[in-house]
C-alpha cells in the first residue's frame, strides 16, 4: 500500500476547497486535492450555476406570457426540456476536466475516491495513504436521507438536472429553495406541479408576508400545495407511475416524477472523522473563529460541511476559504471571517430575497422598530415587465435610522437586495440610501420610494 506526505491535503473541489488548494500551492506548498465525484463541486456542476440556466428559461417564458396582449401579440412559446438540458450541459460538461487540469498546472496532485481518516494525520483514498501537516475539509452538502418506504423512487436534485424530459405531473418534496425554484420552471414547461410541505408555509427563513404573497401567485400559475403533509410511502405501479401516500389521506397522489427538495445536510458521513479525532455533529465539522477544528488543530473546515453558524451559501464558503487560506500555515491565528450581512435569494418566479433581521427578530431585539412595507405589484417598474407580484418590507431603527433588515419580492429582487447588504455592511442609514441618486428607471431606483 503506497503512502505520500503533503503539506496540505484538501478534501472537496468546490468553491472553498479548490480556492484554498490553489492559493496554498501557489505559495510553494505541496498540495493534494481529493474528490469522490468529478472535480468542480456542487455549485458549478449540480447546484447554483446549472440551476440558474433552468430558472432563466422559466423566467423568460413567464415574462413572455405576462406580456401577451401588452408587450407582444403572440406568446406561443414553450420550454423544450431536451434542448434546455443540452444548453445546460454547455456550462457543466467542460468543468471537471478544465478544473482538474488547472489544479495540476498549479502543481497540485489530484486524487479520485472517497477519503477516510485512519488517524489524526492520515487519510486513505482507495488504498493510498496520504499524510499531511494540514487538512482542509470542504466536502459540501448532500440531500437529507428520507426515511419513508419507497424513498428509492425519489429523484435527487442533481439527478433532476440530468433529465431530458418532464412527465405530465411532478411532485416536489419540501417547500424550500430547491423545490420552489425548480417547481416554477417545471410549471412554465407545461407540467402539473404539486409541492408537499410538512409545515404550514413554504420557504421558511423568508418574510412570511411576502411568502404568502408569492404562494398565492404560484397557485395562480397552477402549482398545487399540500401543506402540513407527511409522506408515509411511495409505490411504483406496473405502468411506471409513482403513487405518493400521505398520512391522513386515503387517495395517493399519482405522478411521473418525485423530486427531493427536503433539505441538505453536511456531506461528512463517509470521512470517518472520529478516527481523525475531529469533533463534529449533525450541523457539520466543529470550527472556531479561525475555521480550525478544536480537537484536531491540523484540520480546518469550510463551506457547507463546517458548523460555523452561517447560512450554507456560496459567498459564505468563499469567505471561509479566504480565511482558512490565511490561517492554515500562519504561526499566529488572527484572521477571522468578515461575513457582513449575507443576502439570501430563492430564485422563484419571481424571486424572493432577504438580508438582515426578520421582522420577528427585530421586534424581539429593538424597541424603536419602524416597519415599511407595501404591495408594489402596481408600481411602474413592475408593470412594465408585464403583470406580476411584488412587495417589500424594510426594517429600520427609528432612533438611529439604521437598516435592520430588508425583504424583497418581485422582478430583480435578487439584484436589488445586494444594495441593502452593502448599506448594512458599511452602516449606511436609511436616509443615506434614500438620498442616493440611482440610475432611473431601474429596480434599484425603487429603493428610494421604499424608504
Amino acid at each position: 500500500m503506497s503512502s505520500e506526505h503533503f503539506d496540505l491535503v484538501v478534501l472537496g473541489t468546490g468553491p472553498s476547497g479548490g480556492t484554498v488548494a490553489t492559493k496554498i500551492a501557489k505559495a510553494g506548498k505541496r498540495v493534494a486535492l481529493v474528490d469522490s465525484r468529478t472535480f468542480g463541486g456542487v455549485c458549478a456542476l449540480r447546484g447554483c450555476n446549472p440551476k440558474k440556466v433552468y430558472v432563466n428559461a422559466g423566467q423568460l417564458v413567464d415574462q413572455i406570457h405576462r406580456g401577451d396582449g401588452k408587450l407582444i401579440s403572440d406568446a406561443s412559446v414553450k420550454i423544450d426540456w431536451k434542448q434546455l438540458h443540452a444548453f445546460k450541459m454547455e456550462f457543466t460538461q467542460p468543468v471537471a476536466e478544465k478544473k482538474e487540469q488547472s489544479f495540476q498546472e498549479d502543481g497540485i496532485e489530484t486524487f479520485h475516491g472517497v477519503a477516510r481518516f485512519v488517524s489524526p494525520d492520515t487519510i486513505d483514498v482507495v488504498g493510498t495513504k496520504l499524510t499531511a501537516d494540514r487538512f482542509l475539509i470542504g466536502t459540501g452538502g448532500r440531500p437529507r436521507e428520507l426515511s419513508f418506504d419507497g424513498a428509492e423512487h425519489v429523484t435527487r436534485s442533481d439527478e433532476f438536472l440530468e433529465l431530458e424530459s418532464m412527465p405530465e405531473h411532478v411532485v416536489f418534496i419540501g417547500g424550500g429553495y430547491i423545490s420552489m425554484e425548480f417547481a416554477g420552471v417545471v410549471a412554465r414547461a407545461g407540467s402539473r406541479v404539486t409541492v408537499i410541505e410538512m409545515n404550514n408555509q413554504i420557504l421558511s427563513g423568508f418574510d412570511p408576508d411576502l411568502v404568502n404573497q408569492l404562494t398565492d401567485s404560484l397557485r395562480e400559475h397552477g402549482i398545487r400545495f399540500q401543506m402540513n403533509a407527511e409522506i408515509i410511502g411511495i409505490d411504483k405501479s406496473a405502468d411506471g407511475h409513482l403513487q405518493v401516500h400521505l398520512a391522513n389521506e386515503q387517495s395517493p397522489i399519482v405522478c411521473g416524477l418525485v423530486v427531493h427538495g427536503a433539505g441538505r445536510v453536511p456531506n461528512i458521513d463517509e470521512l470517518c472523522l472520529s478516527q481523525g479525532e475531529i469533533e463534529h455533529g449533525e450541523k457539520g465539522i466543529a470550527v472556531n473563529q479561525f475555521m480550525q477544528n478544536p480537537t484536531n488543530p491540523r484540520v480546518f473546515a469550510t463551506g457547507d460541511c463546517a458548523d460555523n453558524g452561517m447560512p450554507r451559501l456560496t459567498p459564505v464558503a468563499n469567505e471561509d476559504a479566504r480565511i482558512a487560506a490565511k490561517n492554515l500555515f500562519s504561526e499566529t491565528l488572527e484572521r477571522t471571517p468578515d461575513y457582513g450581512q449575507v443576502p439570501k435569494v430563492a430564485f422563484t418566479i419571481p424571486s424572493i430575497a432577504s438580508v438582515g433581521l426578520s421582522e420577528e427578530a427585530a421586534r424581539d431585539s429593538n424597541d424603536n422598530l419602524t416597519v415599511l412595507s407595501d404591495d408594489i405589484s402596481s408600481w411602474g417598474s413592475v408593470r412594465k415587465t408585464g403583470p406580476t407580484v411584488a412587495g417589500y418590507k424594510i426594517l429600520i431603527d427609528s432612533k438611529t435610522d439604521a437598516i435592520l433588515g430588508a425583504h424583497l419580492l418581485g422582478p430583480s429582487a435578487e439584484e436589488t437586495i445586494s444594495l441593502f447588504a452593502l448599506a448594512m455592511k458599511f452602516n449606511l442609514t436609511a436616509t443615506d440610501m434614500k438620498s442616493t441618486l440611482f440610475a432611473f428607471p431601474t429596480f434599484a431606483s425603487d429603493v428610494r420610494s421604499m424608504l
